[in-house]
This record gives C-alpha cells, structure tokens and sequence, in this order.
C-alpha cells in the first residue's frame, strides 16, 4: 500500500500528515525540533493531502468542527475501538479515560484506554487531545500539554496563540 506525505504548517507546529489508498493514516507533531521523518517508501506528495490541509485549516480558523475525511487507522482491535470512540466526543466537550471505557462496554480498562489513546496515530482529526482525568484535570498528551491546552481552548472559544 502506497503512502503520500506532506508537512502541515500549523497553529500548533508543524503537522506530518500522511495517507494511504484507503484516507489518511498519520498526522503526527513535529517535536523537539528533529520533527517526524516520513516512513522509508512514503512519497511527498503535497496534492494528496490537500484536502487535509483545508479541512485542518478550517478547523484552526474556527469553522470546522467535525472532520470528513476517509481515516485508515492501523492498530489492534481493541485501539481501533477506542479511535472509532473518540471521534464521537463532541467538539467542546471532553470526557475522561473511565467514562471512554464505560462506552466501550469494557469498563475496568480505563488504563488500556489511556494507551490506546497515546497510540492514535491521527492526532486532532481523531480527538484524543478531549480526554481528560477524572478530576477534570489535563493529563498526558503525546504532542505535550501545551498543545492540548491550546486545542481544548480552541474548541471552547478561546482565542488561539500560535505555538512555539
């Protein structure tokens, strides 16, 4: 399976996104100034992932609130579950790990969760950054806190800062 890559200038930092033949498997935080390098055989293609770019872009102006987009998440099973899940937290609205398993219908693996959700590979267009801690507090986020921050206050209305 073919993949296309570009990197995506972004409020929030540079963005890796990729796709293959079936829609969009990664988009990726560039972090610690290395960034992410594309996988070997992965093929810059800027044209691909115009749709991408323009869905993301809307998003960061405040105009879209939901992504159409065809996602091909590779994961086990039990994390593509939890991605399917994610996407049905409401823009502007969180959730925590143990209510993300209560919906699941596996209660007691709130923990599973949270590594599923550190393993979604399609950042912001799968919402993991909208799962919280119990206690309402922000919790691990694989592009870092300050992002999630800034992407919850996003949604929430808030005047977006550029990262960085």
């Amino acid at each position: 399976m073919s993949h296309s890559y570009d990197i995506i200038d972004s409020p929030v930092g540079p963005l890796l996104a990729a796709r293959d033949d079936r829609g969009v498997s990664d988009l990726r935080f560039e972090l610690g100034g290395s960034g992410h390098l594309p996988e070997p055989g992965w093929k810059h293609d800027p044209a691909a992932l115009e749709e991408v770019r323009s869905q993301l872009d809307e998003y960061f102006a405040g105009t879209r609130t939901d992504f159409d987009l065809p996602l091909s998440l590779h994961g086990t099973d039990f994390q593509r579950l939890v991605w399917t899940e994610l996407t049905r937290i409401p823009y502007g609205e969180t959730t925590s790990y143990g209510e993300l398993a209560r919906r699941i219908g596996r209660p007691r693996a709130m923990r599973a969760v949270g590594l599923a959700n550190g393993r979604n590979p399609v950042s912001i267009i799968v919402p993991c950054h909208r799962v919280i801690g119990a206690d309402g507090s922000l919790t691990g986020y694989g592009g870092g806190l300050d992002r999630k921050r800034l992407l919850l206050g996003l949604e929430s209305g808030a005047a977006l800062t550029l990262f960085g």
